[in-house]
């Protein structure tokens, strides 16, 4: 976009000399953005910040810790949910060092979920922290019931996380099939012409597709084949409702 605005500013002032002189100067402009991930981060030195996976993987778990105890009742179901999660994700060895250094170092002190969450924001892609509420929505229905308290909870972690309200209902309504929920997975009002829901289901599969969480590890991935299916699913029933 520089390398053509310079362009037309050097055709102004220098004839077709100062055009491509413009466009040459322009298009280092524009390399050199993408390559430092954005004007504003150009202007202002800001850049991606990245979180080590132990980080990563303790942070996650104090973020568990506090979706089980939203309800003020830790079941046990919601810990084994939590455990094989890792486990499944990290192996059974890098799993329990993980669980030791939060029981030793984490778990008897004040976890803030502001804290926690930001941090996460400032360091990880948008397709992760999406499959993070995916996994805290997958802890408060393990016991067969997300209470409202949790679901309030985990909807504040999301804010933290920075993630969009659409985004989120999305998420949430995989887990609530109350009256319309396939709308709101497909992030539609039920008022949708029949072109705008296959439009919106293009999108959402696109967006949840696994391949978007093929640097992560598996139960990452296995996460996000649950939320394509769910977009799937989610469209099979609108087809249905509507006899398309």
């Amino acid at each position: 976009m520089i390398k053509w605005l310079a362009a037309v500013l050097g055709y102004m002032y220098f004839r077709f000399p100062g055009a491509i002189l413009g466009f040459i100067i322009g298009s280092l402009l524009d390399n050199y953005i993408r390559s430092s991930g954005g004007i504003f981060n150009s202007m202002f030195g800001e850049q991606k910040q990245t979180v080590s996976p132990g980080d990563f993987e303790l942070n996650l778990l104090s973020l568990s810790s506090i979706v089980i105890k939203a309800d003020g009742n830790v079941s046990q179901q919601e810990l084994d949910y939590v455990r094989s999660y890792f486990i499944q994700a990290y192996g059974k060895e890098r799993a329990n060092a993980t669980f030791r250094t939060f029981n030793e170092v984490v778990k008897n002190r004040q976890v803030s979920a502001s804290k926690i969450a930001r941090y996460l924001a400032a360091r990880t892609k948008y397709p992760t922290r999406l499959q993070i509420i995916h996994f805290l929505f997958g802890i408060a229905q393990a016991d067969g019931r997300v209470s409202d308290s949790e679901a309030e909870v985990i909807k504040e972690i999301a804010g933290y996380l920075q993630l969009g309200q659409r985004d989120f209902e999305s998420i949430k309504a995989m887990f609530f099939k109350k009256a319309d929920y396939a709308y709101t997975i497909l992030e539609i009002d039920k008022s949708a012409s029949d072109s705008e829901v296959k439009k919106a289901y293009r999108k959402m599969a696109k967006k949840y597709h696994p391949d978007k969480l093929g640097h992560m590890d598996e139960a990452y991935r296995k996460g996000a084949q649950e939320k394509f299916t769910k977009v799937q699913e989610a469209y099979e029933q609108i087809q249905k409702e509507r006899g398309l």
